[in-house]
């Protein structure tokens, strides 16, 4: 069975971090791009970023690219998105997600993924 959990989430300050991390399972992780995503009430699941499947290239939703950093550990099935500078409009539940079928690109719509964790809160305090 296919498993993506994600952990790390909470409440955190404006201007504060967290590190999202997300534990996957039943795959064969190194072949996968792995995601984030993340949805706010009444808003539409968000592109955050993507990694390929060695690690070596990423890509950023433009707002973020600057505050946010995706990595894997393929050795451990572990994708991870480290938040800086986290402010008000980054509240909201953020989902990892495996890419559909076997990749070696990199993907930012959410149809290309076919995996998604159940998702955990981040909550910005001002």
């Amino acid at each position: 069975q296919v498993q993506l959990v994600e952990s790390g989430g909470g409440l955190v300050q404006a201007g504060g971090s967290l590190r999202l991390s997300c534990a996957a399972s039943g795959l064969t992780f190194s072949s996968y791009t792995m995601g984030w995503f993340r949805q706010a009430p009444g808003k539409e699941r968000e592109f955050v970023a993507c990694i390929n499947w060695s690690g070596a290239s990423t890509y950023y939703a433009d707002s973020m690219k600057e505050r946010f950093t995706i990595s894997r550990d393929n050795a451990k099935n572990m994708v991870y998105l480290q938040m800086n500078s986290l402010n008000l409009e980054d509240a909201a539940v953020y989902y990892c997600a495996a890419s559909r079928y076997y990749s070696r690109f990199l993907h930012i719509a959410p149809s290309d993924y076919g995996t998604w964790g159940q998702g955990t809160q981040v909550t910005v305090s001002s």
